[in-house]
């Protein structure tokens, strides 16, 4: 079963840079970090110490409030360093990988009999349950709970986002097995959503799916947007997402009984002299294959994910635990004279006020990371409903969330939002503000007001 769904409302930001569809393997890196800022809402309690030995695939620590949700190493080898920040609290995890991979003992797993309650052992035991987030609050899944539906956007819409019909190319059996053990997790359906335009997705043909076919601007690729369309959240109800690229780690470990953390990233930005896609792993220096497709020079800002919901690193950073994109764009700390009061030829705007980028919709642009312009207070211009495709006044939310008033954040919306929905806002923002980061608070503040 497929289903159209066209978005009207969004901007699509087109940017010079977009990884070539070629795949090289990465060297293989050192170090591999953990970075607990990926897994929001838990609190770590370790199992290892500092210089104990870890295979791939072996618990490394639980989350507090539920000691069965077991977080493994990507890789073999030893425990370098535990860094802990204010009040000891754990940041980040480093391990020295081996040369030879060795992987922890895991016997495939029997889908055709499997229960639910099973397969939700074997995957809180394994590793793979912090793939599976939740909506509302875009925190990991609470495995008590089960979803009315389960949503998986196959569609990656944002600006030199990776091209998941390219990287999910011959993962149709994992894909199949991770999708068939969701299926067993929810009374209601699993939705995938594939790009309209796409003839070749992996995921376009699997069981146990409903298909959606998605047309439109960014944020069509959205899984918030899948959601509105297809099944919206109310109050008390719950959803669970997932990324395509964690679904092929999940249905390898249910086929092989590995845990197997590798994956293909796009290297992207018009500071990268040969943007291409890499194989590597989960937690991998993002320098073994940045430097390897070169940079034009230094003065760039890396960051990963994508360059509208990633996050700044350094050029020795590491691989987010979810991410599959890294862009490499040139550093904003550059000003021009007068460039309020001259026309602007070389930039992205949705106002038409000295702006002229809406008379080249095709045309593609170097931009830097500069805001051009700076912190100030709302201003009402309408903008934000332009690019924003929900059924939510955004602006409202926004105030609500800075305001702190639980109830209105309940009226407006905010169960159906994640950060990542408000980052086109942040974008044609004039007032500057950092949505995304103000819906991240509001989020937290109702998740343990309300929970």
């Amino acid at each position: 079963m497929s289903n159209d769904i066209r978005i009207k409302k969004g901007l699509d930001i087109k940017l010079i840079g977009q990884a070539e569809e070629t795949t090289e393997e990465a060297v293989p890196s050192n170090i591999y970090a953990i970075k607990l800022s990926d897994f929001h809402s838990i609190t770590p309690k370790m199992l290892l110490k500092v210089d104990d030995k870890v295979k791939a695939g072996q618990a490394i620590f639980f989350n507090k409030s539920n000691e069965d949700m077991l977080f493994v190493s990507p890789v073999s080898g030893i425990i370098t360093e535990i860094e802990r920040g204010a009040r000891r609290k754990i940041l980040t995890i480093k391990i020295q990988a081996d040369k030879e991979q060795v992987y922890a003992n895991q016997s495939a797993f029997n889908l055709e009999s499997a229960s639910e309650e099973s397969i939700k052992k074997h995957l809180l035991s394994a590793g793979c349950w912090p793939f599976i987030k939740q909506r509302p609050y875009d925190i990991i899944a609470n495995p008590e709970n089960k979803p009315k539906a389960i949503f998986i956007s196959g569609y990656a819409s944002a600006p030199l986002a990776a091209n998941y019909d390219y990287v999910l190319a011959g993962k149709e059996k994992e894909l199949q097995a991770a999708v068939t053990a969701l299926s067993k997790l929810t009374d209601g359906k699993v939705h995938v959503s594939v790009s309209k335009k796409s003839t070749a997705s992996p995921l376009a043909n699997l069981n146990d799916v409903t298909v959606h076919r998605v047309s439109g601007p960014h944020p069509s690729g959205n899984v918030s947007t899948l959601i509105a369309k297809v099944d919206p959240i109310n109050k008390g109800e719950i959803v669970w997402t997932l990324n395509p690229q964690d679904l092929v780690i999940i249905g390898e470990l249910l086929l092989t009984g590995k845990f197997n953390a590798e994956r293909i990233v796009a290297l992207a930005g018009s500071s990268v002299k040969a943007p291409k896609y890499y194989k590597t792993k989960v937690g991998a220096e993002v320098s073994t294959f940045l430097y390897d497709a070169g940079v034009k020079d230094n003065n760039i800002r890396v960051i990963n994910g994508n360059v509208l919901t990633g996050s700044k690193i350094t050029p020795d950073g590491y691989l987010g635990y979810y991410e599959n994109t890294v862009t490499a764009i040139p550093e904003g700390n550059d000003y021009e004279f007068f460039g309020w009061n001259k026309p602007v030829l070389n930039k992205v705007s949705t106002s038409r006020a000295l702006t002229f980028s809406w008379l080249f919709p095709n045309k593609k642009y170097d931009l830097n990371t500069n805001t051009n312009g700076e912190h100030r207070a709302f201003v009402v211009t309408g903008n934000y409903e332009e690019v924003f495709p929900l059924d939510i006044y955004p602006l409202q939310l926004l105030k609500a969330s800075m305001v702190k008033d639980l109830d209105q954040m309940e009226q407006l919306g905010m169960y159906e939002v994640a950060p990542e929905d408000f980052a086109l806002t942040e974008f044609v923002c004039v007032s500057k503000q950092p949505h995304q980061q103000i819906i991240r608070e509001g989020l937290d503040l109702m998740y343990k007001e309300i929970g």
